[in-house]
């Protein structure tokens, strides 16, 4: 087992044999019609250049990016140029018809909890073969009330609350995307000390969690749950266990408040066999808390600026191996990774079919 596990998460990975008829399934017919209505946004013309592109990726990998509405991605996504009020509303439209973008990791969620009617909205501009990433409410995640600069202000009575997070969260999920529910992400902003110095309490307050969750989610084993956590401390045989006993997985995060891609594999490696979920949320060279200098430097988010070659061979490693070995994978990629998440998910797809 230790073997295969080197092999699959190691340096050399064999591109899984090629299915075409599985691929081709997989992906959404190009000629079908838009879902539900007139399109108000139309797809870039110059996506369909990426078909045959997308035809050689293995069947069980999902690409997509960390929310939309982008006016930059005029010609990569869009046709044209569209505020992003106008993307937030009708995007997915055509978002969801470039052929590299099967998922989507809807972030809107993590800040205020989103209705049933809310979440069918957006499966109702998408088919029936792509699916979405939702991240859970902060108000459940969160050991702390936080004010709007982020500042923690006082303790959150409802962090990895069972009952909080199977209402205000997996129902409504369930009721308004249905089958086209992906992955349910809990990420766990940082922690308090007070937390972090009893990681055997927080473990035993997250199973709770965590059990309710699957409860919730009796009759669709399709869907993956996903601990996302930003304290490396936490990484270790504890959350292992925690994870494996409720079924769910390790969710990589990558950004500057955890160690590289390299350091958290071992997680994934603990927990084989299993899916791969992955954030690639910002360039290590910002840091902790680069975000908005990330964005001052990347806006429009049109281009490469803060290319990632060592950590985008080690992902695309990774993918190709936990793919091969039939496990799905979903990896959603942040404009804060790169500079423009859609050149970064192409240039992924490109090293994974090499």
């Amino acid at each position: 087992m230790t073997r295969m596990q080197d092999d699959l998460f190691g340096d050399a990975l064999p591109l899984p044999p090629a299915r075409a008829s599985n691929r081709a399934a997989s992906r959404a017919n190009p000629d079908a019609p838009a879902p539900r209505g007139t399109a108000k946004v139309l797809p870039a013309p110059a996506a369909e250049g990426w078909r045959a592109l997308a035809r050689q990726l293995p069947a069980q990998l999902r690409f997509g990016v960390s929310t939309w509405s982008y006016p930059g991605w005029e010609g990569l996504v869009w046709d044209g140029e569209y505020d992003s009020s106008t993307l937030s509303r009708h995007g997915l439209v055509a978002y969801h018809r470039h052929p590299l973008l099967r998922t989507v990791c809807v972030d809107r969620s993590f800040w205020r909890p989103l209705t049933a009617s809310q979440y069918a909205d957006y499966a109702g501009q998408v088919d029936d073969g792509f699916r979405f990433v939702v991240k859970c409410p902060a108000s459940i995640t969160d050991a702390q009330v936080r004010g709007e600069t982020g500042k923690a202000r006082e303790r959150n009575p409802g962090f990895l609350d069972p009952s909080r997070a199977v209402a205000d969260f997996v129902r409504p999920v369930l009721e308004g995307l249905g089958a086209k529910l992906g992955v349910l992400v809990f990420q766990l902003s940082p922690l308090p000390w007070g937390w972090l110095s009893r990681p055997a309490s927080l473990l035993e307050k997250l199973g709770g969690m965590l059990a309710a969750v699957r409860q919730a989610l009796s009759g669709h084993d399709a869907v993956i749950v996903a601990v996302e956590v930003r304290d490396p401390e936490l990484l270790g045989r504890a959350l292992v266990e925690t994870l494996k006993a409720h079924g769910a997985t390790f969710c990589l995060g990558l950004h500057g408040k955890m160690p590289p891609i390299e350091a958290q594999l071992p997680m994934l490696r603990a927990l084989w066999p299993g899916p791969l979920v992955c954030r690639w949320n910002l360039n290590r060279v910002f840091g902790a808390y680069g975000y908005a200098d990330a964005q001052k430097k990347h806006d429009p988010f049109n281009a490469i600026l803060s290319e990632d070659l060592p950590t985008r061979a080690v992902l695309a490693r990774t993918i190709r191996g936990i793919t091969g070995a039939g496990q799905p994978a979903y990896v959603t990629v942040s404009n804060d990774a790169e500079g423009c998440a859609p050149l970064s998910i192409q240039k992924l797809a490109q090293a994974i079919a090499a």
